[in-house]
């Protein structure tokens, strides 16, 4: 089953729920806020993209972050940051089960899917 990840009220988000539709293709959404975010997931998400494609330094979340913790960004502090807020997460995840795609663009998605 495919899985759209990300925030109900992110318009990228908006766009590729609507997209999917479009082109009828099934999905569950997983809210971030809502329903959270597991260590294992996350960990999968890392293992398939690094944690630099995940990270989303252009969120409000992120300019939340002390310029220290900025400055000191790590894979390990990435990780544990994105699993407490995860919206300092690039949106939305798509998981088809065979690959992962990382924000929205029509054109990649109508390559991928």
């Amino acid at each position: 089953m495919t899985t759209l990840y990300g925030i109900s009220n992110c318009n990228t988000v908006k766009k590729a729920k609507d997209w999917l539709q479009d082109k009828n293709i099934d999905f569950q959404f997983h809210d971030f806020r809502k329903q959270g975010l597991s260590a294992e997931s996350l960990e999968s998400f890392e293992a398939a993209v690094g944690w630099e494609k995940l990270l989303n330094k252009q969120s409000t979340s992120w300019r939340k972050l002390t310029d220290d913790q900025k400055a000191n960004i790590s894979k390990r502090t990435a990780l544990q940051f994105m699993l407490e807020t995860p919206t300092l997460i690039k949106r939305p995840v798509l998981d088809t089960g065979e690959k992962l795609i990382i924000g929205f663009k029509a054109d990649i998605y109508q390559k991928e899917l």
